[in-house]
């Protein structure tokens, strides 16, 4: 099975053409090849191009815990940029198709930066979800491991939980947001951000991403996380987003529509070897 291997901020996903996949790739398969011991190793899959008879191509996003996620900020600028090399696009813009909605996407040769209009984000109840009365989800309290936090959720085509922290740290993303994310009260479990505003163009987040764990950098967590900052008054429309990987820009247009821009590295391609796919003792 040939493979490509793309990084965004060190944020990494094998990129896997359905036309090259022998059978089914399974929940199991998939753990196996993002395993970092036992497989590839990686922190998704993007299996595509697919056709659409919406958009331009059709994209399906997994979660290294083999489960299907909506939407991928830092997925679709490596998707982008593997359509790119396989000169499948060029200089203009394009759509893709996901469960999370369409986006349009454009690579930058010049720059080596891929812009993805991430779409619009909301913050209302029924639409991220978020259990209880219909409301939007601003400025209120979620116990986690003995710990009051204030939070806000926001939907961009896939749940976020943005934590207010004046402090956040690797540890702090660790420790707690295993226990955020898999809170009764957000039933398709959720994204978790902590979240410290350094000025009105600048704010820094560390990242839980739901079913792969702590993670260096995320596109659409950072635009979530942006989306709450503009959204509380503490940020303008154009934010940078440092992340331990590195850093994305984001822009909003009126109404929460979002639009990111960052870098892709090409890493290898290669051939998973059916042995891998072989149960052993």
């Amino acid at each position: 099975m040939k493979y490509s291997k793309y990084h965004a901020l060190g944020n990494d996903y094998i990129v896997i053409d359905p036309n090259d996949v022998e059978g089914e790739l399974d929940g199991e398969k998939i753990r196996l090849i993002c395993h970092r011991n036992y497989g590839v190793g990686s922190d998704g899959i993007l299996l595509g191009p697919i056709a659409s008879r919406s958009c331009d191509f059709k994209l399906r996003i997994f979660n290294p815990d083999g489960g299907e996620a909506e939407k991928s900020g830092n997925g679709l600028r490596i998707f982008s940029r593997y359509l790119w090399d396989r000169a499948l696009v060029r200089e203009h813009s394009f759509t893709i198709e996901t469960a999370g909605g369409p986006v349009t996407a454009q690579v930058l040769p010049e720059t080596g930066q891929v812009t993805v209009q991430m779409g619009q984000v909301h913050f209302h109840s029924d639409r991220i979800p978020v259990s209880g009365e219909p409301r939007e989800v601003i400025n209120e309290r979620i116990e986690a491991g003995g710990k009051v936090f204030i939070y806000c959720a926001a939907t961009i085509g896939n749940p976020h939980c943005v934590v207010c922290s004046e402090t956040p740290s690797a540890e702090l993303a660790k420790q707690y947001g295993r226990l955020i994310e898999t809170d009764p009260r957000f039933p398709e479990r959720t994204n978790v951000q902590f979240m410290e505003v350094l000025d009105r163009q600048n704010i820094r987040i560390e990242i839980w991403e739901r079913g792969a764990g702590y993670t260096l950098a995320s596109g659409s967590s950072s635009t979530a996380a942006a989306a709450v900052a503009l959204k509380l008054g503490l940020c303008d429309s154009k934010i940078r987003v440092h992340m331990p990987g590195g850093s994305l820009q984001i822009e909003f247009k009126e109404g929460f529509w979002a639009i990111m821009t960052g870098p892709v590295i090409r890493i290898c391609d290669g051939n998973l070897d059916q042995e891998m796919f072989a149960r052993t003792s």
